[in-house]
């Protein structure tokens, strides 16, 4: 699902896609750049949409590494499980990211030690984006990493409340250039 099909799904459902178009490699690299994928055992992925970042992350993971990657999106969630019918150690759900704990708790996961978020955070309605940061910073492993993207610094310092270290990268090699949010809980 390229170009005109993810163009539709920004059109039709603007709060839960929030670009016009999938991610650049250049920002998938951005994105995966801080995992120790070599000490890693469970990675969790919001809202993967077309699985831009789920590739990289599945060629970088050694192949006992869980990855758990949630999808609210039907369409995006069946092209998902279309292109990744037998991948070991990858679990796909179609849920929302705020249902973290029972979808670690289904498939035995007790921590992750990332989480990679595609989410909209400027578009998500105010009560579901403190869910998910609330999950996030419950169930991220002592030194883990929160990384998401955003297009617009807008929404720092409310992702600030949750995590009080945040690195920013920016990348301009992408549609629109985006911001990458590297966030670690001091605990």
């Amino acid at each position: 699902m390229r170009g005109l099909s993810f163009i539709w799904q920004y059109i039709t459902k603007p709060r839960t896609v929030g670009a016009v178009a999938p991610s650049s490699k250049y920002l998938a690299k951005k994105m995966i750049q801080d995992i120790d994928f070599e000490n890693t055992q469970y990675i969790v992925e919001y809202g993967p949409g077309t699985g831009v970042f789920t590739e990289k992350i599945l060629k970088s993971k050694k192949p006992s590494t869980i990855l758990l990657i949630i999808e609210n999106n039907e369409e995006f969630y069946q092209l998902l499980e279309k292109r990744y019918p037998d991948e070991a150690n990858l679990y796909i759900i179609k849920g929302s990211a705020a249902d973290l704990e029972k979808y670690m708790k289904q498939y035995d996961i007790p921590y992750a030690d990332y989480i990679v978020s595609g989410l909209p955070f400027a578009s998500l309605p105010q009560d579901v984006s403190i869910e998910i940061l609330e999950q996030t910073k419950k169930h991220l492993k002592p030194g883990g990493r929160f990384i998401t993207f955003q297009y617009t610094l807008l929404k720092k310092d409310f992702i600030g409340r949750f995590f009080n270290e945040i690195d920013i990268r920016r990348e301009m090699r992408n549609i629109p250039p985006a911001y990458v949010l590297s966030c670690k809980l001091l605990r």
